[in-house]
């Protein structure tokens, strides 16, 4: 079996930028192991697999090197960024893609792809092992969300400099942790993730965790509307909207390669 493979880096408009996403456009039904297989042997955060349903429609799953996941904003926005540039739908309508977290809708305004997504709701809380610091650097605040939780540190230069030790970070979470701190007044908070656990030491850019972050920010500022910087080395950035319990995520991407797998499986 012959399978078209994609690399496109999402929440960037530079090469070698933002969150590179693989994408599998699927001819027909490929099984678990085999999804899981291929998202192993790219070894990137994510791989979005792809089934045509109906016009404007898709099945789409995403998986990491180690597992499937319910939620994955990059991968979203870079399928829906690939089927828009490589004309294979309609630019003036929307995308409908059924996922696990349920029927996601992407859309394209101007350069950038929208992502119509869930709010995830974040309850304030303390962890119960980096309550006050995390590997050097102070916690001024947390929350905690499904099998993730959110620290938020004094400074942006605090999120941007602290370096985790991986195993202790595996040992005190479940799926993963989101660091943030307040913005550089270029952009209105900073963040990092960091989720050992299923295989991602650092997710370059995170869309999953924005979900969640847009609820943190507007509880503590009662504002619905944010630029994002996610501080990883590569780096990249997004807009967000929260309207009622969806959010609005819009982002660049650049395709960086494409080619052929040849598997049987």
């Amino acid at each position: 079996m012959e399978l078209p493979i994609v690399t496109v880096d999402a929440f960037t408009d530079e090469p070698f930028g933002g969150n590179p996403a693989g994408i599998c456009l699927l001819p027909g039904e490929l099984s678990d192991e085999g999804m899981q297989l291929i998202a192993a042997e790219l070894n990137l955060s994510e791989t979005s697999f792809l089934e045509k349903i109906a016009d404007q429609e898709y099945s789409l799953r995403w998986f990491t090197p180690e597992r499937e996941v319910d939620l994955c904003g990059h991968a979203t926005l870079a399928s829906a960024f690939l089927l828009y540039t490589e004309e294979l739908a309609d630019t003036e309508k929307d995308l409908i893609f059924h996922t696990r977290s349920g029927k996601l809708i992407g859309s394209l305004e101007g350069e950038e792809v929208k992502l119509d997504f869930p709010l995830i709701p974040t309850e304030s809380g303390t962890h119960p092992y980096f309550s006050n610091d995390f590997f050097g650097q102070k916690v001024i605040s947390g929350a905690r969300l499904a099998r993730n939780w959110i620290l938020e540190l004094e400074h942006h230069r605090a999120v941007e400099y602290v370096q985790p030790d991986y195993n202790i970070l595996s040992l005190h979470s479940e799926e993963g942790i989101i660091i943030t701190s307040e913005g550089d007044g270029e952009y209105d908070f900073w963040s990092r993730y960091f989720a050992p656990n299923l295989g991602i030491r650092e997710d370059p850019v995170t869309g999953f965790a924005h979900c969640a972050l847009v609820d943190f920010w507007h509880k503590k500022t009662d504002r619905h509307s944010f630029n994002a910087y996610q501080a990883s080395k590569r780096g990249g950035n997004m807009r967000l909207q929260k309207m009622g319990d969806r959010v609005f995520i819009f982002g660049k991407a650049v395709k960086m390669f494409e080619g052929m797998l040849n598997i049987n499986i």
